[in-house]
């Protein structure tokens, strides 16, 4: 049984659900992936944005249940009967002081862990494989990412080509799967936010989202496509190595949490306060000069002095965030080079 009879069996109401909508012709000469399918975009793509979220919600579980809590309880049991082994085998003399009494052999039993030590060790647990999914997320739509970019006319170091022939309709299959997948997530990152207990830097993470998700529809909607793709394609690079580096640390690995922080403190200049800088130039000289000031959506057109103006004060706050938290990164990098190891001052530690 093939896609499409799958998709003949299930009622109408539920393929907007399953599929990507307003599938349309291709382009005659299309700038990229020529051997994709296009679609036009619209209201039933919440549809598919829905199961989305719900897939989401059950993969994080599922990597969070079944590969990184047993993950982190093996690996962690096994360390801390292994240090207490030893600090025990230190104090009986390398374990030859007592090797018999009476004539009769000392049993050497795995020392017992105290309730104190498995409290430590659940929450290191839990830590480590809340960490998981955003590693396993980042890693892989990063990738996706710049696949997405790299079939796109159009450059990092200057953006100009992201608004030359603007409206970009309709959008290769690709470019659509990947917008949609973006927006589901933040979406989801939302709904975990408010559903887990608050951290010290919950509003500044819940603005964030909400500007992020904000301007991911927007763009969508209105065709800035382009742009919003090379943005997205910066952000999630140095979200990588931060829940990585938290990983580390939660196994006790403090070199490698260190070496990895200092990846993501690198990765986090370069895209977020020097490439996004460059994106928000971009939008402010050469939009309004490559785009007319036409408002046409039934030919695709959105752009007015008022959408623009909206579009990169948006974009303008959310660098405004990313100081404040680079400003928090700075403190944490002279942790490390103080010798005092990486430590997340944003989001480790609950209110």
């Amino acid at each position: 049984m093939n896609t499409a009879q799958v998709l003949d069996r299930l009622p109408s109401f539920l393929i907007p659900f399953v599929t990507l909508s307003y599938p349309v012709d291709r382009p005659a000469v299309p700038d990229s992936f020529n051997d994709s399918s296009y679609y036009a975009s619209g209201l039933l793509d919440f549809c598919a944005m829905v199961s989305m979220i719900a897939v989401m919600a059950v993969l994080r579980d599922a990597f969070r249940l079944g590969v990184f809590e047993p993950l982190a309880k093996w690996y962690l049991t096994r360390q801390l009967k292994l240090n207490k082994a030893k600090a025990k085998k230190h104090a009986n003399g390398n374990g030859k002081a007592n090797g018999a009494t009476n004539g009769h052999a000392v049993h050497d039993h795995p020392p017992a862990i105290t309730k104190k030590e498995a409290k430590q060790l659940k929450r290191s647990v839990i830590r480590f494989a809340e960490q998981g999914w955003p590693v396993v997320y980042y890693s892989l739509q990063w990738c996706f990412g710049l696949y997405v970019h790299r079939n796109l006319p159009t450059k990092v170091l200057d953006p100009v080509d992201v608004w030359t022939n603007y409206p970009h309709i309709p959008l290769a299959g690709p470019i659509k799967l990947y917008y949609l997948t973006q927006n589901a997530f933040y979406m989801h990152q939302i709904l975990v936010l408010n559903a887990e207990a608050r951290r010290k830097d919950h509003w500044q993470m819940m603005t964030h989202h909400v500007i992020t998700v904000v301007l991911m529809l927007g763009s969508y909607f209105y065709n800035f496509t382009r742009i919003g793709v090379l943005i997205m394609m910066l952000m999630d690079l140095c979200d990588i190595f931060l829940p990585l580096a938290k990983m580390w640390r939660y196994l006790g690995f403090s070199k490698a949490c260190d070496a990895t922080f200092v990846m993501f403190m690198g990765s986090w200049l370069v895209t977020r306060h020097f490439l996004f800088l460059l994106a928000i130039k971009s939008s402010y000289n050469d939009a309004p000069r490559i785009i007319p000031e036409v408002w046409e959506p039934e030919r695709g057109f959105f752009m007015t002095k008022e959408v623009l103006a909206t579009f990169n004060a948006m974009l303008v706050s959310l660098q405004i965030i990313q100081l404040i938290w680079f400003w928090m990164v700075c403190r944490v990098a002279w942790r490390v080079v103080s010798g005092q190891g990486a430590e997340d001052s944003r989001s480790d530690d609950e209110m």
